[in-house]
């Protein structure tokens, strides 16, 4: 439990699950564009192939560091006091948008 007394170590809390949700994107969107590339190009046999699993790769990694990134700031959440959340803050709004990125990833 957090002593501080303090609603910016919440915020600081939500800016690094963001700031992972991001990397996350960002790591499907490379993932993407590796596999779509190597269609594009009309790559055949091995290289097309580690394309597209490279890809998947890059894909998957998004997705499982959403829901680390998730995991962790629900165990950061739950150590801080009732005077460190504001009143009536929705504090699962950034998990929910992280969350939804990773589904997002699943879909792609």
């Amino acid at each position: 439990m957090s002593s501080l007394e303090d609603p910016r170590v919440l915020f600081a809390a939500e800016r690094t699950l963001l700031a992972w949700t991001r990397t996350a994107a960002g790591l499907m969107a490379v993932g993407f564009l590796i596999d779509r590339s190597a269609a594009v190009m009309h790559e055949s046999g091995l290289g097309h192939a580690l394309a597209l699993w490279v890809g998947i790769g890059f894909v998957v990694l998004g997705v499982v560091l959403c829901g680390v990134s998730v995991a962790h700031f629900r165990r950061g959440v739950a150590g801080l006091g009732p005077r460190e959340i504001p009143e009536r803050y929705w504090v699962n709004l950034a998990a929910l948008a992280s969350i939804g990125v990773g589904l997002l990833g699943l879909a792609l």
